[in-house]
């Protein structure tokens, strides 16, 4: 009895009237290049790897539009960046990202989407008014999109390298804003805000004024994460920015720092050290320290709560409610002009309606010209190290990997130079 042959591989011919090279799968003639030439040879070892890892089939071409490979690619990522159980930051700027590609290309096909396409996209972030590096970032988001489409093969392997080509916008090169530069913020400013804020957000700021940490290291303290056995205070964070690069975080705590957080360690251990909930508590008890009715007449503390309010403060301040709580008392120290500001008998909405469009721009600038964010205080605090200490030693405090991110962080000192140019020039 004969042996049974062995299945066939489609082979490598030439096509005579026009001179390349062809190959039959399933019925299907297709051309691979000029005849004989290496490119064609290595596009028929390509599509015979592939018709024989997909069971002797050849793989259908996938007509995926655009849309299909955002929502692909948005499940992938709400599962990819996450931290702790929760969805990341980086998160929340791919769906910014990929929201305009939805909006101008999301019903046409993916291999469709060329260099052009991507340009026509960073021309709508520059029309919003999204800033230059912000807008490369996003680029680079969108490209990061459809290589993970590459990988799974729902598009063309080539296209990938077309939006690679597209480069990044240069400063003074485009009409993309140029942001403020973020500058330190100076302890007069600082001390002039702190009256208008609760002790627990104002023992927040002193703490990272100190210590030149993040504010996200500041929002997650906990007892249990600060080492107090030897002379300089060592606090771990559980989690922090960079522990994905698989880098440690160590944060020293001297004398100062010492004296300040104390009283927050006489807590449980796993509570964090600065509670939402404490600054409510002590608010009404100011509130109720201050009362002048007579405690026999009208509500008694605790008495006019709603059982199921909307809104609870928090176990945990988070780095946009740490934010928050500072521009707000920067409105109170720094209140605007008298047209623009809200009137003590004005409701917020009565307030926003008596503006003018002219009004509001004016109430916008102000504000950011005389508020300040948390991350500024890491600025200083890096200023300051780096002017008494030199560039290595800010580098070590502030947790960077590089030098030159230290730059970014720590001002150079302008008083030096001018000291320096006194001698020499």
């Amino acid at each position: 009895m004969p042996k049974p042959s062995a299945p066939r591989v489609p082979s490598y011919r030439r096509h005579k009237p026009t001179g390349q090279a062809v190959v039959t799968i399933n019925g299907r003639d297709i051309y691979l290049g000029k005849w004989n030439s290496a490119a064609s040879k290595a596009e028929y070892d390509r599509l015979i790897a592939e018709f024989l890892a997909n069971g002797r089939q050849l793989r259908d071409e996938v007509d995926t539009t655009v849309v299909e490979v955002i929502n692909a690619y948005r499940k992938f990522a709400e599962k990819y960046y996450r931290k702790n159980g929760e969805v990341t930051r980086e998160y929340g700027c791919f769906k910014e990202a990929l929201k305009i590609v939805r909006e101008l290309y999301g019903r046409k096909l993916a291999n469709d989407f060329g260099p052009l396409a991507l340009k026509a996209v960073r021309q709508r972030m520059v029309d919003i008014g999204w800033s230059r590096g912000y807008i490369n970032k996003s680029i680079g988001r969108i490209r990061r999109c459809f290589k993970w489409a590459v990988e799974n093969e729902l598009v063309r392997p080539d296209m990938y390298h077309g939006l690679m080509a597209v480069s990044g916008l240069r400063k003074g090169r485009s009409e993309a804003r140029e942001p403020d530069p973020v500058l330190p913020v100076d302890d007069v400013t600082v001390q002039a805000t702190l009256p208008h804020l609760s002790p627990v957000v104002a023992d927040m700021i002193r703490f990272q004024r100190i210590t030149g940490c993040r504010p996200q290291d500041v929002c997650n303290l906990r007892p249990c994460d600060v080492d107090t056995s030897a002379e300089v205070w060592l606090y771990r964070p559980e989690t922090h920015k960079t522990e994905h690069h698989g880098r440690e975080r160590v944060i020293p705590i001297g004398p100062k720092g010492q004296d300040m957080l104390r009283p927050y360690l006489l807590r449980e251990k796993e509570t964090h050290c600065f509670s939402p909930v404490d600054s409510e508590k002590k608010r009404r008890e100011e509130m109720h320290a201050s009362r002048t009715t007579p405690l026999s007449c009208g509500n008694r503390p605790g008495t006019n709560r709603k059982r199921k309010p909307k809104r609870t403060a928090g176990k945990q301040y988070t780095t946009e409610s740490y934010r928050r709580a500072i521009h707000r008392a920067c409105d109170l120290a720094f209140p605007a002009p008298e047209p623009l500001c809200r009137r003590e008998d004005e409701s917020v909405r009565k307030w926003q309606e008596r503006l003018t469009d002219k009004q509001r721009a004016e109430l916008d600038q102000w504000q950011s010209d005389h508020r300040w964010s948390p991350n500024q205080l890491r600025h200083s605090a890096g200023t300051e190290i780096r002017k008494r200490f030199g560039l290595e030693a800010a580098q070590v405090i502030l947790g960077h990997a590089s030098a030159n991110v230290t730059q970014v962080y720590a001002e150079r000192d302008l008083q030096k130079a001018v000291e320096i140019m006194r001698e020499v020039g």
